[in-house]
């Protein structure tokens, strides 16, 4: 594959900007994924396969729900979905609200948006807590209405970015990356030969 065409799948594959992708780390694969209904072929492998031509396919009412549970409290500062109106049209979302919480019982509405006949990345900043970004066990991606009252729903790629700590900045511009061992018998062992 040419030099240009790599560089544009890699764009299109990364929703966030060149320093928020230095900053932010995607953590989906961390998490456990679920979905509120799916067609046969059209669920959570197509939905995270980093692949534009598919996607997941709801099969029921609304709203269409995408759920990913974190094996632990987990920092989120941007949510990424992929949709296409000009192949999908009222297949296409119009309007999300992600949710947060411990669980399924405790689920909290955070930020609502909506959007006109997207066509690509479709981000959402959560809104920080004192100062802080947006820290949760579960996080819940709701579909309330799609383009042309559209029953069933179509998105083709999901990513939850966390941001990366100051300490892991520092050892990625460090190309002498090593682990810093405090215990005395580990010491020893962090010297290049």
């Amino acid at each position: 594959m040419p030099e240009a065409s790599t560089k544009k799948l890699r764009r299109d594959l990364c929703p966030l900007t060149t320093e928020e992708e230095r900053t932010h780390r995607e953590v989906g694969q961390n998490a456990f994924w679920s979905l509120s209904s799916a067609k046969a072929m059209t669920g959570i492998e197509q939905l995270r396969d980093n692949r534009l031509d598919t996607f997941w396919q709801s099969d029921g009412s609304q709203p269409h729900l995408i759920n990913v549970q974190f094996p632990r409290k987990t920092d989120i500062e941007f949510v990424a979905l992929y949709c296409d109106f000009k192949a999908d049209e009222s297949y296409t979302p119009q309007k999300i609200t992600v949710r947060t919480g411990i669980n399924f019982n405790d689920l909290q509405d955070l930020q609502t948006a909506e959007f006109n006949e997207p066509s690509g990345w479709v981000v959402m900043k959560l809104d920080k807590k004192f100062g802080r970004p947006h820290r949760t066990w579960m996080l819940q991606i709701a579909i309330i209405s799609n383009h042309q009252n559209g029953r069933d729903t179509h998105v083709r790629q999901v990513k939850i970015y966390a941001p990366v700590s100051e300490e892991h900045l520092e050892n990625r511009a460090d190309l002498s990356i090593c682990p810093k061992f405090t215990d005395s018998s580990l010491l020893s062992m962090s010297v290049l030969r």
